[in-house]
């Protein structure tokens, strides 16, 4: 019998019908709506909750403390500057403008926009970086409102919290309002009504216009990164945005999007915010680099009870606020000038970059025009930086060098040397120390255009495409440069060709002690050879000696430094810029001397040489109390013994004005010895002495002096055998008269005591760059300086008198500047007067106006 194994039964397969998908679809719909509910509700709660406990209160914030390098408290950023204003005063259109930029949905959605957020997801991700964010008004509102500006996943869920809670509790109309009374929009204002005051200096809101009304519906975004007082550019280019979306939304018609994209911002018509905190310009420059190293905007510094330790050395802030403050300093304002001379300084601490002080202007307050970060033309500051430099590092040239000064021009560029003097050939020292520009012009064609402004970009140096031409041999660039940038260029050549970057904060710690940010590049970067750097430290050097255009920079300690000028665009032989960037052993600056705004009122009057005069006052004083050293490489000069004979104080100086030959006469009792003497004068505008003349004898004449100012003069006597001054004589002081012959000031000659009888010192014995001759010094009376305001019937061809400053043919020595004025040299004027004067000592510093002409 046969039997059959029973087969095992197979289980049976599981059917995913349609019903029963439908079912699990269900349940999961329900599970996720009773999720979002109960979410949604806890939101409801959270919001409601702390919108109940702190309805009529702010979030108790912690300002930010300022530190300097020795760890002292200098200023405190706190909350500040707020001006409530009621809806109904704020006009529709500021109101549509602030939604069409921050939130185009705020009339439909309940506090958070989910569209808005979806679309700021997908560019994150296509950009992979934050592009865009979702935040509607209300959020932003509640933020302000109630958080702290930790960015954490808790707060951004509060934030959402309270804003649904706020869209239940308040209309749009009362969110709207906060929203624009509670923000901050940068430069120190909170809220609506105290920016429009602050960028604008207007109260009423309705006031203002649509350009206005768009570069503050621009701010929000980045306070600080927009604000047209520290970026005017990107504040026009974020307005223009604004502007788009305005029209977009269609707010304004095409025409007036157009006319008030094309409007500049005049930073005049901002008005100050006062503090109480010292050293404002520095205090501000630290809030905008912790912008921009460290992604930490002012408001966050506001709110976050930092720790901000920085490069600042309070005394030498001190010194400059204080030598900034001294009017003897700068030009006088005349009755026709509506502004005052400004400035900027900038000191860095070569050895790492650490910026030691800076101020921004004269009369600088917080939130204000930084001018140390304005870039301005450099005229002949720049030549060190884009022509010498750059010659010596390529290896073909050396400080000794003879370079071409002749009339040339390069495919249609034809500078020329402002005296209209040609000496064939110079060395490369001449050619710094007196800053003649065609040696400087032909230097940077030899070298060749690329590789100068590739070695200029090391130094930081930043060109616009229009620059590429050999204008920028005299600084003629289409933006210029900043004092900033300048000093933190020259710093290298201070160092040894080693560059640091420039920088104020040292760290950033957090209200519990921890450092969250530092400054790392501490180790430099070199950007030339030790040798190129040494070289032109020794060729300014010079420049700050006797007869060297920055001679009003020296100081009882070794200086390096190069001065510049550019020409007024409206005023004939006046100059809109001076400068003069130098360094010591221990520290570089930058010093700019000029006017906000240059029309056919605003010019400067005074000698280009004060710029190196306020570096010499301001440095001097700084590192009083540092021991003097010398330069890499070199070795500080030993004075010359205390005991040393001096020559005999000149007695009896007297001076007048003669009208029929339009001089100043000069006379005093001879002393006894081989001595010459030395005249120094100074203009009712200018703040100290200057040198004017050397002469071989006891009478000199001076018509470089011009109608309608006073002068003061005094002489002194000096061994040029022992290199030794005496002391100053009595001061005289001579009123000119006026063009139309009158004069209504003092008596020609007041005898004034010395106020300082040390004037024997070598740093007195210094040119301040005396104003321009340009094309009259050959037709000058030996012992005479040149005449500014020649008479129409004056000459200069017909004259007979001897010509002191011959122009060499190309293969003639040229004249040496350098050598000490001998008798050989003398003359007699026409009236018998001997008279003697060194020819480049009275042309230096005639080169330093006018190179910014483009080619």
């Amino acid at each position: 019998m046969t039997s059959k194994k029973k087969a095992k039964a197979k289980p049976k397969k599981r059917v995913f019908t349609w019903r029963k998908m439908a079912a699990l679809s269900l349940v999961t719909a329900a599970l996720a709506v009773v999720v979002a509910l109960a979410g949604y509700l806890i939101i409801i709660y959270m919001g409601k909750n702390i919108l109940d406990e702190q309805a009529n209160k702010l979030q108790l914030t912690e300002g930010s403390v300022v530190l300097d390098s020795q760890g002292n408290e200098v200023a405190k950023l706190y909350l500040e500057n707020r001006e409530l204003v009621a809806l109904d005063d704020i006009p529709p259109l500021l109101r549509k403008a602030f939604i069409a930029t921050e939130d185009r949905r705020f009339e439909e959605h309940t506090g958070i926009d989910l569209w808005a957020i979806g679309r700021a997801l997908v560019k994150d991700v296509i950009a992979r970086k934050v592009v865009e964010g979702g935040s509607t008004i209300t959020q932003q509102l509640a933020k302000n409102l109630f958080l702290s500006a930790d960015k954490t996943v808790f707060r951004k869920a509060t934030e959402v919290s309270i804003a649904i809670a706020l869209e239940e509790e308040f209309t749009k109309d009362e969110i709207l309002e906060m929203y624009l009374n509670r923000i901050f929009f940068g430069s120190g204002a909170w809220g609506i009504k105290m920016a429009s005051k602050r960028y604008f200096g207007i109260s009423d809101l309705n006031e203002l216009e649509l350009w206005q009304i768009a570069t503050l519906a621009a701010l929000p975004k980045a306070p600080t990164t927009y604000s047209p007082l520290n970026n005017p550019e990107k504040s026009k280019e974020r307005r223009g945005v604004v502007l788009t979306l305005m029209h977009q939304q269609g707010l304004i018609t095409e025409e007036e999007m157009n006319q008030a994209k094309a409007v500049d911002y005049d930073p005049a018509m901002s008005t100050d915010i006062q503090t109480s905190n010292q050293f404002p310009s520095y205090i501000d420059y630290v809030v905008q680099e912790a912008s921009k190293l460290y992604d930490i905007e002012e408001e966050e510094l506001l709110l976050g009870g930092y720790r901000i330790e920085t490069t600042l050395n309070s005394n030498a802030q001190r010194i400059l606020e204080e030598t900034f403050k001294n009017d003897k300093m700068f030009q006088k304002k005349t009755d026709k000038q509506t502004m005052a001379m400004q400035g900027s300084m900038v000191i860095i601490d070569h050895k790492t970059g650490g910026i030691v002080s800076m101020i921004g202007g004269r009369d600088y307050e917080r939130k204000g025009w930084n001018r140390a970060l304005v870039k301005q033309q450099p005229g002949s500051s720049f030549k060190p930086i884009i022509s010498f430099a750059p010659a010596i590092e390529s290896g073909k040239f050396t400080p000794y060098s003879m370079l071409k000064d002749e009339k040339m021009s390069f495919n249609g560029y034809s500078p020329s040397n402002l005296s209209g003097q040609y000496r064939g050939e110079v060395t490369m020292f001449d050619a710094m120390k007196y800053s003649w520009n065609m040696p400087a012009v032909w230097l940077l064609n030899e070298v060749g255009l690329k590789y100068a402004m590739n070695f200029a970009e090391g130094l930081g140096i930043t060109f616009d495409e229009n620059d590429r031409n050999l204008a920028i041999a005299l600084g003629g660039m289409t933006y210029g440069v900043s004092p900033l940038e300048m000093a933190q260029a020259y710093s290298a050549f201070a160092n040894d060709g080693i560059m640091h970057e420039a920088h104020a904060i040292v760290s950033i710690k957090d209200r519990n002690g921890k450092e969250i940010h530092a400054f790392k590049n501490t180790k430099g970067k070199r950007v030339m050879k030790e040798s190129t750097a040494r070289s032109m430290t020794a060729l300014m050097q010079k420049v700050v000696e006797p007869g060297g255009t920055g001679a009003s920079a020296a100081m009882n300690r070794p200086v390096a430094g190069k001065t510049g000028s550019t020409q007024h665009p409206f005023v004939d032989k006046r100059d809109k810029d001076i400068w003069f960037a130098g360094y010591t052993p221990e520290w570089t600056a930058a010093v700019w001397m000029g006017f906000d705004k240059a029309d056919k009122d605003h010019y400067i009057t005074i000698k280009s040489g004060q710029a190196a005069a306020l570096f010499k006052e301001v440095m001097s004083k700084a590192l009083a109390k540092e021991p003097v050293k010398p330069f890499p490489g070199t070795k500080v000069e030993e004075e010359p013994p205390a005991d040393e004979e001096k020559p005999e104080t000149v007695t009896n100086f007297n001076a007048h004005y003669d009208k029929e030959s339009r001089k100043v006469k000069l006379s005093w009792q001879a002393v006894t010895g081989n001595v010459n003497y030395k005249i120094y004068r100074k203009g009712s505008n200018e703040g100290d002495f200057s040198f004017l003349l050397e002469v071989k004898t006891a009478e000199a004449n001076d018509i470089s002096a011009f109608p309608g100012e006073t002068y003061q003069y005094y002489v002194v006597a000096y061994d040029p055998e022992k290199d030794t001054t005496g002391e100053q004589s009595n001061v005289v002081e001579v009123a000119i008269p006026g063009e139309n012959g009158e004069d209504d000031s003092s008596p020609d000659e007041t005898p004034i005591p010395p106020d300082n009888p040390d004037h024997g010192d070598k740093d007195k014995d210094k040119d301040n760059g005396r104003d321009k001759d340009k094309d009259k010094d050959k037709d000058r009376e030996p012992g005479e300086t040149p005449d500014p305001n020649p008479s129409p019937s004056q000459d200069p061809d017909s004259s007979n008198r001897p010509d002191p400053t011959p122009t060499p043919s190309p293969g003639r020595e040229p004249d040496n500047p350098d050598r000490h004025q001998s008798s050989s040299n003398s003359t007699m004027n026409p009236g018998g007067t001997p008279e003697i004067i060194d020819p480049i000592e009275n042309n230096r510093g005639q080169e330093e106006g006018g190179e910014t002409a483009a080619p």
